[in-house]
């Protein structure tokens, strides 16, 4: 790999852990917002004092008592938010401009009439990353059938190694922050469950005080425990479904790109002598 490449990828990676660690800030500071000042308002409670009980039918109050940990739960809900979006982005641009299914028939229809150039400007024109993969086995393919050096299954090697190598290139990148998603689906629980029982804690303690429980205390403490439980099962939910539907989509584009790879490998092998 060039100088130049290396420290184009060092870069990539720097501004991708900024981009990550960013997230998370941001996330944990507009979570904190919320739930200070929009779930915590005075108004959505009886008599104005976020202390005490919640206005019949105000989920934002019945959220606010479930404590500390409810903007941590806000805070990888929104992590789950913003990575959903930034895959869906990425995945798009790998797609290309026009349909996988319809560019993969088009490159075999070329492949089979041997119009090399030709497929090289439908890569060009959809691009996206199995394009780009396409792109540089065609390239390699043009160069290695004027090359009078190499023997039938050198030529065949050295294709197969060039489409390899860009598909390594490529791949990574559809893939990247996927673990996140990942992540949040366990730790989403693990902190409902961490909320939970700081609420009944705080519960066990109205009642074990002497004389009669303290009403307030129960019910805070008890809400508390429900609500993040409830947010944390939530949180992992979301995260689950979207993790299961992007890994569904790339293997799915991996699929395409080992076939796009297998019909020029079979074109180049049937037109070489």
């Amino acid at each position: 790999m060039s100088k130049t490449n290396k420290k184009g990828g060092t870069l990539g990676e720097a501004l991708r852990s900024t981009f990550t660690l960013g997230a998370m800030i941001v996330s944990f500071i507009i979570a904190w917002l919320v739930y200070k000042f929009i779930m915590g308002s005075p108004i959505n409670f009886e008599g104005g004092n976020p202390e005490g009980h919640p206005l019949p039918g105000n989920y934002l109050a019945m959220i606010y008592k479930g404590g500390i940990i409810v903007p941590f739960l806000i805070t990888v809900n929104l992590l789950a938010i913003i990575f959903a979006i930034e895959r869906l982005i990425t995945l798009t641009r790998a797609t290309g401009k026009g349909r996988i299914n319809v560019f993969v028939k088009n490159l075999q229809n070329l492949l089979d009439g041997n119009k090399i150039e030709d497929a090289i400007v439908v890569c060009d024109k959809q691009r996206g990353s199995l394009a780009n993969v396409m792109k540089a086995g065609l390239l390699r393919y043009r160069t290695l059938q004027n090359d009078v050096t190499l023997e039938k299954d050198q030529k065949i090697l050295a294709l197969q190694k060039e489409f390899e190598e860009a598909t390594a290139l490529e791949l990574p990148m559809l893939s990247r922050n996927l673990v996140i998603l990942s992540t949040i689906a366990s730790i989403s629980v693990l902190i409902g469950l961490l909320g939970t029982v700081l609420g009944m804690i705080r519960a066990f303690g109205a009642l074990a005080q002497a004389g009669s429980p303290d009403a307030l205390a129960l019910a805070t403490g008890i809400s508390e425990a429900l609500i993040n439980t409830a947010f944390g099962i939530f949180g992992s939910l979301i995260a689950i479904v979207l993790y299961n539907t992007f890994s569904t989509r790339i293997d799915s584009f991996t699929y395409k790109i080992d076939e796009a790879g297998f019909s020029l490998v079979q074109s180049f092998a049937a037109s070489t002598k």
